[in-house]
């Protein structure tokens, strides 16, 4: 039986979605997290622990395992995983994507220098060390700007900045995620803000050739001061031909930072000078989004990908055509959760199919930017883009919930 490794760091809400897609392709799965289980004693033949920001070691750890369990394919879910899964896999002489191109992708600075190199669309940029003054960094920068960990995802400590003020102050805050988040990095990346509307590519690179499978709407403004994503639509609303657009500067953008095996995710800014990228991710789309989509005759995402990763035959890559969308409920304020209500009528609205709640009543709340999670997910399908938009916001408006 073939048996792929599952990079699964415990923030990840797709532990699920990932073992029904294995379960249902016949493969033994191991589990690999950054936190040991209470049962890896009795199972160490499918559990491991790894540390996932030490990719050599994390490497060296799944080399010694395979030595009695062979593994035939490694897949990073999420973004904390990627880099470690292309180690595990070049250590092992399996299929991947090359271990820079990853290490640019999870590297804000680094992705846009290699983008800008190759001519790819990306807003003006400059790196800002946390060890210089910042009143005199944010004299170097033309507003509105982006402020940004290089290495953070989610939109967590991604702050819009109008002057000089504002950027000190956003420096001081970023400053204190980092170091909430533990993450060291000494870098935060000050990029032009780019006017327009927002866009997500979900795609899968085979052999160096990016296969679309949706592009999404994202019909909420995002202009700041944090970024916040809500709504996810597809098929997109824009003409072909911008469409088309989109896609080849995606592609060209993988191509720039050596990206050729997997799954990722793209998200690009569009006006009237055309797309322009944001950030391509070396994984698919994150949260539970992934529900949204279904390929074929009815295939998930997840066996979509590790399909890919085990060199199974993927019949199709084209998504069903009904469309479909997610809300990913936002935390309105910090606070702890004390009741949900309203669930029932929300998934009642016509073309909603699902209400999921991630977050339990007791759990401790964190907005953005200092937050990263979400209070849980709306699903809807229905015959137009506009009425999947319309039910999630219908059933959004049906919740509600007590944070004391």
């Amino acid at each position: 039986m073939e048996r792929v490794l599952l990079l699964l760091p415990t923030t990840t809400y797709r532990i699920q979605a990932f073992l029904d897609a294995a379960r249902g392709l016949g493969v033994e799965v191991v589990c690999a997290s950054e936190r040991p289980s209470t049962l890896q004693e009795l199972a160490p033949e499918t559990l491991l622990t790894l540390d996932f920001g030490d990719p050599e070691g994390a490497a060296a750890a799944v080399r010694r395992f395979a030595r009695a369990h062979p593994i035939d394919a490694v897949v990073g879910v999420d973004d904390p995983t990627t880099v470690a899964a292309a180690v595990i896999a070049e250590r092992l002489g399996l299929a991947s994507n090359p271990v820079a191109a990853t290490r640019a992708a999870r590297d804000k600075h680094l992705m846009r220098q290699r983008l800008r190199a190759a001519g790819v669309p990306v807003p003006r940029f400059r790196s800002v060390s946390l060890d210089e003054d910042p009143a005199l960094a944010a004299g170097a920068v033309d507003y509105p700007c982006v402020l940004k960990p290089v290495s953070l995802s989610a939109s967590r400590g991604v702050i819009r900045v109008d002057d000089p003020g504002g950027f000190v102050a956003a420096v001081a805050r970023i400053r204190a995620i980092l170091e909430r988040a533990g993450d060291d990095s000494r870098t935060l990346l000050a990029e032009a803000f780019v006017p327009g509307r927002e866009v997500a590519l979900e795609g899968l690179l085979v052999g160096g050739v990016l296969h679309t499978l949706a592009l999404f709407d994202k019909p909420d403004p995002l202009d700041g001061p944090f970024f916040e994503e809500t709504i996810y639509v597809t098929p997109s609303r824009l003409p072909a031909a911008g469409q088309a657009q989109v896609a080849a500067v995606t592609a060209r953008a993988a191509a720039a930072l050596g990206l050729a095996e997997g799954p990722i995710h793209a998200e690009l800014r569009i006006n009237e000078r055309g797309p322009w990228v944001i950030e391509v991710a070396a994984r698919s789309i994150g949260g539970l989004c992934s529900r949204t989509l279904r390929f074929g005759t009815g295939m998930t995402l997840e066996e979509l990908i590790l399909r890919h990763a085990l060199g199974k035959k993927i019949e199709s890559y084209d998504r069903e055509r009904r469309p479909a969308g997610v809300m990913m409920i936002p935390i309105p304020k910090a606070g702890r959760l004390r009741a949900v209500a309203g669930k029932e009528q929300a998934e009642a609205v016509p073309g909603v199919e699902e209400v999921a709640i991630t977050a339990h009543v007791g759990q401790e709340l964190v907005p953005l930017p200092e937050g990263w999670q979400y209070l849980g997910f709306i699903f809807a399908r229905a015959e137009t883009p506009e009425a999947v938009e319309h039910a999630l916001r219908e059933a959004h408006a049906r919740l509600s919930f007590e944070i004391a």
